[in-house]
C-alpha cells in the first residue's frame, strides 16, 4: 500500500507552569515572619540594582533590575536585604522535588519556575487543575511560599497563564481557546519579541497577538525572515517544543560591585584576575571549557 504524505498531528499535550511568588523577597519573609507585609527589596548597595521586590515593595513602582538609589527614591521605608542565594537555591531544590514527586517529567527551567508535562495522569488526579491545586499545597504546607501554575498545551502557553492570576493562582488554557486566550495580549508577551521587535511591529500599527493572526499579520511576520517564521506559530498557539529534564550551563560568570568608582587600574586589573580565577574554578568544577570571554563594565550612572 502506498503511504500518503499527510503528517499526523501530534499527540495532544497538558503542561503546568510553576511560578512562585516574588521568591527571593518571599522566603525572605517566610524566614522572618516580622518582614510579613512589609515591602522588601533583595538589594543594598547604592551602586547596585534591585534583584527582586516582594509585592508589598511592587505597589511603589520598585521593580527588579531597577538601581537601587531610585527604589530607595520609590519606597524609602522598605526593608533592604542583601540576599541569600544559598538559602533561595536549599529552597528551591524542596520546591522541585515536591514538584517531581506529583508530576511525572518535569524541567527546571530557573530557581524559581519549572514546566511539567501532566498528560495522561487524569486517571490518577482527575482534571488538571486538581494536580495543579494539590502542588500549590504540597508547597505552602512544605515551604510556606505561595506559587501560581499556568495549564495549557505548551510551554509558551503555560507560562504566560501561570502570571493571569498571580499571585497564588492556577489557570487554565484550553486547547480550543488558544487563539482567543492569545488575541488580546500585547505582541510584548510573544518569547522573542524584545523592545526593536515591539518598536518595528508598532510602526506598522501592529500592537496586539490579535493582528497577528490574521493573514495580514501572517504576512507581515513573514518579512522578519526565521524569527519570523517562530513568531507566526507562536501567534496561534503552536509550540512542540518538548521539555528537557537535564540542560547544560550556557555560561559561567562572576560579578563584583565596587564600594565606590575607581579608574585605579591596578585595583581594577586584580579585581579581574579574582573574577578570572572564580569563572576558572567553576568551570574546572563542572568539566566545562569556554569558547568566548565577555567582559561586564556597569558605569556610574548605571551605563552598562
Amino acid at each position: 500500500m502506498k503511504k500518503t504524505g499527510t503528517q499526523s498531528a501530534p499527540p495532544a499535550r497538558t503542561i503546568l507552569h510553576l511560578d512562585m511568588d516574588a521568591f527571593f523577597t518571599s522566603v525572605e519573609q517566610a524566614d522572618n515572619p516580622e518582614l510579613k507585609g512589609k515591602p522588601v527589596v533583595i538589594g543594598q548597595s547604592l551602586r547596585g540594582v534591585a534583584s527582586a521586590a516582594s509585592y508589598e515593595a511592587r505597589r511603589y513602582g520598585v521593580r527588579s533590575a531597577m538601581p537601587i538609589v531610585q527604589a530607595r527614591r520609590l519606597c524609602p521605608h522598605a526593608v533592604y536585604l542583601p540576599g541569600r542565594m544559598s538559602r533561595y537555591r536549599e529552597v528551591s531544590a524542596r520546591i522541585m522535588g515536591i514538584m517531581r514527586d506529583l508530576c511525572p517529567v518535569v524541567e527546571q527551567a530557573s530557581v524559581d519556575e519549572a514546566y511539567a508535562d501532566v498528560s495522561g495522569t487524569a486517571r490518577l488526579f482527575g482534571p488538571p487543575e486538581n494536580l495543579a491545586t494539590r502542588l500549590k499545597t504540597s508547597i505552602l504546607d512544605e515551604t510556606g511560599l505561595t506559587c501560581s501554575v499556568g495549564i495549557a498545551p505548551n510551554k509558551f502557553l503555560a507560562k504566560i497563564a501561570s502570571d493571569m492570576r498571580k499571585p497564588n493562582g492556577v489557570y487554565a488554557v484550553r486547547p480550543e481557546k488558544t487563539r482567543e486566550f492569545l488575541k488580546p495580549l500585547p505582541v510584548a508577551r510573544l518569547w522573542g519579541v524584545g523592545p526593536k521587535t515591539e518598536s518595528r511591529l508598532s510602526s506598522l500599527g501592529i500592537t496586539t497577538v490579535g493582528q497577528l493572526q490574521s493573514a495580514e499579520g501572517q504576512s507581515v511576520l513573514a518579512g522578519f525572515g526565521r524569527h519570523g517564521e517562530l513568531l507566526a506559530q507562536l501567534v496561534l498557539g503552536i509550540d512542540n517544543r518538548p521539555l528537557v529534564t537535564r540542560r547544560s550551563p550556557k555560561s559561567v560568570g562572576h560579578e563584583h560591585t565596587f564600594p565606590a568608582d575607581t579608574k585605579d587600574s591596578d585595583i581594577l586589573l586584580e579585581t579581574l584576575q579574582h573574577l578570572g580565577e572564580k569563572v576558572t574554578q567553576r568551570l574546572e568544577k563542572h568539566h566545562l571549557q569556554g569558547r568566548t570571554v565577555c567582559i561586564k563594565l556597569r558605569y556610574g550612572d548605571f551605563t552598562t
